[in-house]
């Protein structure tokens, strides 16, 4: 049987549009209406008579959290990949966010970030993120998807099973969420194309073996990395500063992480973490006798002077996973898997929002490719390859922390010299104004891996001295102004 996916809908499906020479889908299905969902039923639009999301929860009207987002309570950041490509999609989306209050962040002028044991050169910005809360950005995207008249929603609905077999899916069996714990029988939503974008705790993997067919291989890695976050407002900045938040980032010799960012309604989302067996406290106590953990008293002062306005919420389902849907395998046509369904990373990385975003451009460009047929596999691989940097990135910082556990936890020895080669950009990044800006060239998704061993780069990180440690938090400097006090020859 053909692996197209533009294939004939089946019977029962919705639809019965005109044929064209690539007989688009009638009805496509996508499974969770987070981000990554709704970006997904965006790009299907195009491509599909009729498009429905199929989430569990019941929508909110306004942005507000959701119980289907666990961790939609903390902070989330927009990096500069994931902002270009929800404008691709949504032409506009992220001037509508920066109007409706969320703060545009530049790295690392407006950011006091200790790494590596140093603390990072505050000079001009070369990169930018938004950081509003979550609820408000799912919120925006929610109203402009929801827009289109060829994408609708059934809400209060989860998904229970794949229709089809082997060879081919057809739909999904849905059902119903019932109030006082009753719930429908379940029944078939036909379908010629269904997206599983669920979410970390996607169930497709069984889905698959209910059918017949070969669930992907997993690749895990776990820190037990947990953390908590609680609302603050505060009129200080940091340390007297005109920094918009700050950073402690973690390493295996200091594994505790602080993160401060303003939100859309001039408050502060505060987020604490630490690894297994040193997770921090949901309790107001416990949250702020955690702030002596760092390496300066900078958060403690800061929480110290701020005021709570809410609860601290916890949040410890962190692990990194990819699901290997790209791997040859006894899988069906007409069934695709994105997002955090495909590959959830570290949460404490801010990339997961962005990687969704990349996941549906892609998805539109490999079903608009005119070239070639778009088969299932081909898409995947092309889904899969989107996910690569940011795992490359958040696994390859996982890797080092103390009692990393998984079958992806391992350093094999051709990963080695890549490794030490990159431990050395890391510490050259926060005081190097060429190796720092290649460093967040890769980290914000806008260039690949290689961009970091690129001549320039190479020679400020195998021929440069390091950088001397910064023991205070820098006030904003220019690059020139961080030329002379790194003295002659630095650079």
């Amino acid at each position: 049987m053909t692996d197209q996916l533009d294939s004939r809908a089946t019977d029962g499906a919705a639809g019965g549009g005109p044929e064209t020479g690539r007989r688009a889908a009638r009805h496509a299905v996508v499974i969770g209406g987070g981000v990554a969902g709704l970006l997904t039923a965006r790009s299907l639009a195009a491509h599909a008579e009729r498009v429905t999301v199929v989430e569990r929860d019941r929508l909110p009207q306004e942005a507000e959290p959701r119980a289907g987002v666990p961790q939609g309570r903390h902070i989330h950041v927009l990096l500069e990949a994931g902002q270009r490509a929800m404008d691709e999609l949504l032409p506009g989306v992220t001037e509508e966010l920066r109007a409706a209050g969320a703060p545009r962040v530049g790295v690392p002028g407006d950011m006091i970030q200790w790494q590596h044991g140093s603390w990072i050169w505050r000079t001009e910005p070369t990169h930018h993120f938004l950081c509003g809360s979550r609820p408000q950005l799912e919120h925006a995207v929610r109203r402009r998807v929801l827009a289109d008249p060829r994408v609708d929603v059934l809400e209060g609905t989860e998904t229970v099973g794949l229709a089809g077999d082997a060879a081919r899916v057809r739909g999904v069996l849905v059902r119903e969420r019932g109030t006082a714990g009753r719930e429908t029988e379940p029944r078939l939503l036909a379908a010629d194309l269904v997206v599983d974008a669920s979410g970390r705790g996607s169930k497709a993997p069984e889905w698959l073996a209910a059918i017949g067919a070969e669930p992907p291989r997993e690749e895990t890695l776990d820190t037990g990395l947990a953390y908590a976050t609680r609302v603050y407002r505060n009129e200080r900045h940091f340390d007297d500063t005109d920094a918009l938040g700050t950073y402690i980032v973690p390493n295996p010799g200091q594994t505790h992480t602080a993160v401060v960012l303003p939100m859309e309604d001039g408050r502060f989302l505060v987020t604490l973490a630490g690894l297994r067996g040193d997770e921090p406290p949901t309790d107001e106590k416990g949250f702020e006798a955690f702030t002596e953990a760092f390496p300066d008293p900078l958060v403690r002062d800061w929480v110290t002077k701020a005021q709570p306005d809410s609860p601290v919420y916890g949040f410890r389902n962190t692990a990194n996973v990819r699901r290997r849907y790209d791997l040859p395998g006894r899988r069906p046509a007409g069934f695709l898997v994105t997002g955090d369904a495909l590959c959830t990373f570290n949460p404490i990385y801010g990339q997961g929002m962005s990687v969704g975003a990349l996941g549906a451009v892609a998805l539109r460009d490999a079903l608009g490719d005119r070239r070639r047929t778009p088969s299932t596999a081909r898409v995947q691989r092309a889904l899969f390859q989107v996910s690569r940097q940011a795992w490359a990135i958040s696994a390859g910082a996982d890797r080092k922390m103390p009692g990393a556990t998984g079958n992806a936890a391992r350093t094999s020895a051709m990963e080695r010299p890549a490794s030490w080669y990159l431990a050395r950009v890391q510490a050259r990044a926060g005081g190097h104004p060429v190796v720092g800006a290649a460093f967040r060239d890769v980290l914000n998704l806008v260039r690949p891996v290689s961009r970091l061993f690129a001549p320039e780069v190479a020679r400020a990180v195998l021929l440069g001295p390091e950088p001397p440690v910064r023991v205070r938090p820098p006030l904003r400097r220019t690059i020139d102004d961080v030329a002379g006090m790194a003295g002659p020859g630095a650079w």
